[in-house]
């Protein structure tokens, strides 16, 4: 599988998973703790922080279905998207802000004019939500400035992904492919783990899991199946309020996550022999495994029978395994209760 460059970081061929700690607009709209998230995401160990950059006027129009009351404050979900708009200095401020605490900083862009603002910013690569798939003027627009093109499988038949696809690779971007489904939250029957392969087969790309599953388990499971990246919703409580909150983990399940997922990807690239292994821990197999031995005060002569044998620790006598080698022989010497049987106790 190749391997892909963002930010800084090696994505796939074998290095730790990518994760990046999704805050959409569970912001609320508030840059404060759209701030907020930043620290907390990089005290969690995530590799990146993305949010939504929604410009209203730019992607709806009066027809669209949501445009009904969404809150207690917003009269419908268009006056939701305008709550999270920010202005251009504000984006730059969290890039900054993002940059300081080592993490790469990422917007999922909905219109062209985010795609410009955010490339201004200097942003290191592009995530195509799963509704942009078909729009394939923007990611036309993304994959012109060469930068990585992660897309977002949530919608789509592979049909469409090929046509995503090779938009991208046609301008010579990198590419990456998630496995998605949308469903907030999705449940474990849906998580089409199954999927990873298929898309990497497919695309020969780096592939993740753009998780909505509200756990850890589902990118663990992943990364364990040869995930590059994981993308995942997060909140600082499951009560706060938001769309994307339902399907988010808290950021302790994050770091279990980050932790987890760099312990498996350890594990993935260090297969061991077990022939080896049995050999290093030879000392400890004497310690825990038995031997036989003889349960009373036997004298030379004596025909051994399974009545006369027993199984005890340590295990560096006649092994139990070969018990059926001791029954029948005789003793060439008398053997006292309790003590290992040897070979050289046996005739023959």
């Amino acid at each position: 599988m190749l391997s892909i460059e963002l930010g800084g970081r090696h994505i796939g061929g074998g290095h730790a998973p990518f994760v990046i700690a999704e805050v959409a607009q569970s912001h609320d709209g508030n840059i404060n703790i759209a701030h907020s998230f930043i620290d907390a995401a990089a005290d969690a160990g995530a590799d990146a922080i993305k949010y939504q950059t929604h410009t209203a006027a730019e992607e709806t129009t009066t027809a669209e279905p949501w445009r009904v009351k969404f809150s207690r404050i917003d009269a419908s979900r268009y006056d939701y998207w305008e709550r999270m708009e920010f202005p251009e200095q504000a984006w730059r401020d969290l890039a900054a802000h993002a940059a300081e605490r080592g993490l790469v900083f990422l917007s999922t862009a909905f219109s062209s004019q985010a795609v410009e603002m955010l490339d201004r910013l200097g942003m290191a690569a592009w995530k195509v939500a799963s509704g942009e798939m078909t729009n394939l003027p923007l990611i036309e627009q993304m994959a012109a400035t060469g930068k990585p093109v992660m897309l977002s499988s949530g919608m789509s038949p592979f049909e469409e992904l090929d046509r995503a696809a090779a938009v991208v690779r046609r301008h010579g971007a990198p590419l990456a492919m998630f496995q998605c489904t949308t469903a907030y939250p999705c449940p474990p029957e849906r998580w089409g783990l199954n999927v990873l392969q298929q898309l990497q087969e497919r695309y020969d790309c780096p592939v993740g899991l753009s998780d909505h599953s509200a756990t850890s388990h589902a990118g663990l499971a992943a990364i364990a199946l040869g995930a590059a990246l994981i993308e995942v919703h997060v909140t600082f409580h499951p009560a706060m309020f938001g769309p994307d909150v339902p399907a988010s983990v808290t950021f302790e399940e994050l770091r279990r996550l980050v932790d987890g997922g760099r312990q498996i990807r350890t594990a993935l690239n260090s297969p061991i022999d077990k022939a080896q292994e049995a050999a290093r821990l030879a000392p400890l197999r004497a310690i825990f495994t038995k031997s036989i031995v003889v349960k009373a005060d036997l004298p030379a002569g004596h025909i051994l029978s399974m009545d006369d044998i027993t199984f005890r620790k340590p295990g560096d006598g006649i092994a139990v395994s070969d018990y059926r080698e001791v029954i029948g022989r005789s003793l060439k010497v008398g053997v006292e209760a309790g003590s290992q049987l040897r070979w050289a106790h046996l005739e023959g």
